[in-house]
């Protein structure tokens, strides 16, 4: 025993052995003690240097009521359209020269086997459809979506966005939620929880899932996660409506009527013997939110109420399903827009179809495959920026235009359609609290990678809550022992795109 305490003893380093000793122990321990006081003060005044955590006073028992911005607000609300499938920025918005120049030769600088996410890249290739000045701004955009090219001078566009992950999933969890990982709140249910909605009588967040279905993470892109769960988008669209809002045949309206009037004096009642109770309050609110949607749902889905001018705008009544489909949803989305939901995400593509069938994901046959999903997009699209900038909304709506990530200025070898490419590529913005015809940041001179004013997502996020209002690095909901914010601890507003 004496031996082996001896060997354990030599094993040890300097320091370790003079922490046998009683004394030198607690000067040690000590000096680590005060390390770890020094690094809590440095971290409490780097949380006052920031501001205080806002987090807002909610009424249970009216959680979607309209609640005061942190700063002067620029928007009322937001639309945000996402294509799913990643739309290539190459060959529609990011116009370079140079990878016409170059067609079909190899990239400058990469390395043989270049391999950036489904297999080996081939040759740059040149954008499949013609780019044209559009506008005053002349900005370059191609003739795939010529109606959206012609609304270029609406439009700021942001060519230097990147993602952190280059698989379909995780990008898209990250541009709705911020996070790659999964269990974060939507964008649209920070913004809810934040500011309510100007509409008691429809939820404060409605998402409108594309005609062919949902994109791949489904409703994590409107969940509330750890969010209250009065916050999470209501999922519907023009064909699918909201379920179960239709009062069954057996019961009068007047039957109907009369019960939620004495289901509302209960209500109170069991609410007074319980106050303060925020679960009850909440559980009310949402019953009763469900009772008026009966009427309001049913009216916002009737379309029949738009002249035949205004359908044909939006291509609704096309020959083409789902084109008219997806105009149809627009057009749902400029009538909640105009009654005052908060937050509105419009879906173009969907998942369940195959890769690229449904959506934007040009692996192998992008010629092929994008003029019928630019078929569905465009008139419909282009229509609804139209139709909010002729009925005075766009002057107090965001409207955010994006994908997960974009696509290679080269082919994939042996394929004819582009790989995967979270290093550079295009959203837009329109509408309130930006500038019109503007071009910010850039890839390089093949659209490849982000090198000016290169941006992020949560970068993006932060500029969309400050034209909310809203401050990035203050909104915030204590769960799990961290305050969760939308842009995590990240991102920096885009003072250059504001208006």
């Amino acid at each position: 025993m004496i031996g082996a305490s001896r060997n354990t003893h030599n094993a040890l380093s300097h320091a370790g052995r003079r922490m046998l000793s009683r004394r030198d122990f607690l000067q040690w321990g000590g000096t680590g003690l005060s390390g770890i006081a020094l690094a809590a003060l440095l971290a409490e005044q780097k949380l006052l240097a920031a501001g205080k955590p806002i987090r807002p006073e909610i009424d249970p028992s009216h959680p979607y009521a309209a609640r005061a911005a942190h700063l002067t607000p620029k928007a009322k609300r937001v639309l945000m359209i996402f294509c799913s499938g990643a739309l290539s920025h190459v060959d529609t918005f990011d116009y370079k020269p140079e990878l016409v120049k170059r067609h079909d030769t190899p990239m400058p600088g990469a390395a043989e086997n270049f391999i950036t996410f489904q297999g080996e890249n081939g040759n740059l290739i040149k954008p499949l459809w013609e780019f044209k000045p559009r506008g005053q701004s002349g900005k370059m955009a191609s003739d795939l979506l010529p109606h959206l090219a012609e609304m270029a001078d609406e439009m700021c566009f942001i060519h230097s966005m990147t993602a952190k992950s280059n698989t379909h999933g995780p990008a898209e969890n990250q541009m709705s939620t911020g996070f790659t990982l999964d269990g974060f709140p939507g964008a649209g249910a920070w913004v809810t929880y934040a500011l309510g909605s100007e509409n008691r009588d429809l939820p404060a967040f409605v998402a409108i899932p594309d005609p062919r279905g949902t994109p791949q993470i489904g409703p994590r892109h409107w969940g509330s996660a750890f969010l209250p769960s009065v916050f999470q988008g209501t999922p519907f669209n023009a064909d699918k409506g909201i379920p179960n809002l239709a009062r069954p045949a057996s019961i009068s309206e007047a039957a109907e009527l009369g019960t939620r009037d004495f289901l509302k004096v209960l209500n109170d009642r069991h609410l007074a013997q319980h106050p303060g109770d925020s679960d009850l309050a909440a559980r009310i609110a949402a019953y009763e939110l469900a009772a008026k949607m009966q009427l309001a749902a049913a009216e916002i889905s009737d379309l029949a109420r738009e002249s035949a001018a205004t359908c044909e705008l939006y291509g609704v009544n096309d020959t083409n399903a789902t084109k008219a489909g997806f105009a149809k949803n627009c057009l749902l989305a400029r009538r909640l827009i105009e009654r005052g939901v908060r937050f509105v995400q419009l879906f173009n593509g969907s998942y369940a179809m195959g890769e690229g069938v449904g959506n934007w994901d040009g692996h192998k046959k992008i010629a092929d495959q994008y003029p019928g999903h630019a078929q569905v997009l465009d008139q419909p699209c282009a229509a609804l920026l139209r139709d909010l900038k002729g009925r005075g909304l766009l002057a107090d709506t965001l409207v955010v235009f994006v994908t997960e990530f974009g696509r290679m200025p080269t082919f994939q070898k042996g394929a004819n359609g582009r790989d995967h490419n979270p290093k550079g590529f295009t959203v837009w913005l329109a509408g309130a609290g930006v500038k019109r015809g503007l071009s910010y940041g850039a890839t390089d001179e093949f659209g490849y990678q982000a090198v000016e004013n290169v941006t992020s997502i949560y970068d993006l996020h932060a500029t969309m809550l400050q034209i909310l209002g809203l401050d990035h690095e203050r909104l915030s909901f204590y769960n799990n022992g961290v305050e969760r914010r939308l842009t995590d601890v990240h991102g920096h507003v885009l003072q250059d795109v504001l208006a």
